[in-house]
């Protein structure tokens, strides 16, 4: 599957059964991250992708863009960016963008997290964000939360930042 994004929307088209292939186009960066389904994707490619796609943000109002990527079980690569709204509870963050994607395409699992905020302060997942993630993560889950430039400013599990998290098992016991 190959995702070009233009605009800050997906467009698709086919590359080959056994391949990712996403294109993040924005004013500052193209970047095609192809790579086979087997292969582990390398720290570097889903940070870049998660610093390629922030530049896509809309954030008119607090001008704080925001980016995240992750891959799913299967080793593909799914990303989002914060989208704001004059209708302010009504934005998108960046972690719930990339979790959609993956859902859209048949993803229930998230293997590796990486959320790009700006400044030289770690961007940590809001609450409902934190909520989302722990629906298709596991509480070992690895975030990364990285700079504009890519640094690695925090890394955390999803059971630091969710400790006694409510998930699906739950449901069950119910």
């Amino acid at each position: 599957m190959h995702r070009e994004y233009r605009d800050g929307a997906p467009v698709p088209s086919a590359t080959g059964p056994r391949c990712c292939s996403f294109a993040i186009r924005s004013d500052r960066a193209f970047i095609r991250l192809d790579k086979p389904r087997e292969a582990a994707m390398s720290d570097d490619k889903l940070i870049d992708a998660a610093i390629a796609v922030r530049s896509n943000a809309y954030a008119p109002y607090s001008r704080f863009l925001v980016g995240a990527a992750l891959h799913d079980a299967d080793g593909r690569l799914f990303v989002g960016c914060n989208t704001e709204n004059a209708a302010y509870p009504e934005g998108i963050c960046a972690e719930g963008g990339a979790i959609s994607a993956m859902v859209a395409a048949g993803g229930r699992r998230i293997a590796d997290l990486v959320i790009c905020g700006g400044g030289d302060r770690a961007c940590a997942p809001c609450g409902g964000c934190r909520q989302k993630i722990r629906e298709f993560g596991a509480p070992d889950l690895r975030i990364r939360m990285v700079g504009p430039e890519g640094d690695v400013l925090l890394v955390r599990t999803l059971a630091d930042l969710l400790p006694d998290a409510f998930g699906p098992e739950d449901l069950d016991a119910a």
